[in-house]
């Protein structure tokens, strides 16, 4: 079993001076709680399953690229199931560094976007899109379910815990 190595807890936003800034503050802390999970972590433990379903640290994290470009971006992913797997070639920097370039192209989106009730703009996709509200609620979710997993992967893999 690893060493616990406790890192520094970074708490929740406070933000509140709108809806719009307490959805996307939650939304980016969330976020950057799991990027910093997958960097540091060692290879090949951070692309090893380390349940039965066969979910790794590294799969987390470039499945939430998918969902971030799929969400906000509006590209179409075929097969959720093989964005659970990185690339044999990627490292761990890649796939954070292709996340952190994913979440901002989303975010500039949503610079745009100033009604949550509104339809979210995506560009090439047909039929109705859901609100920004909806988008922003989800990707909460989405980010805050694989955030928790990572956890314990992180912890599985060298000791480390916090946010």
């Amino acid at each position: 079993m690893p060493t616990a190595s406790r890192r520094h807890d970074t708490p929740p936003p406070r933000t509140a001076n709108s809806e719009a800034d307490v959805l996307r503050g939650f939304l980016d802390y969330l976020r950057a709680s799991i990027a910093t999970k997958v960097e540091g972590a060692a290879e090949p433990q951070v692309r090893t399953p380390a349940v039965p379903s066969g979910t790794s640290l590294l799969g987390l994290l470039n499945h939430l690229i998918a969902v971030e470009s799929a969400t906000f971006l509006g590209e179409k992913v075929t097969d959720w199931q093989a964005t659970l797997h990185p690339a044999p070639q990627d490292s761990v920097s890649d796939v954070v560094t292709r996340y952190r370039a994913t979440v901002d192209r989303a975010n500039k989106v949503l610079d745009e976007c100033t009604d949550l009730g509104a339809p979210l703009p995506r560009p090439g996709r047909s039929g109705p899109s859901p609100s920004i509200r909806w988008a922003l609620t989800h990707m909460i979710e989405e980010t805050g379910r694989h955030a928790g997993h990572a956890d314990i992967l992180r912890e599985l893999i060298d000791g480390t815990t916090g946010r």
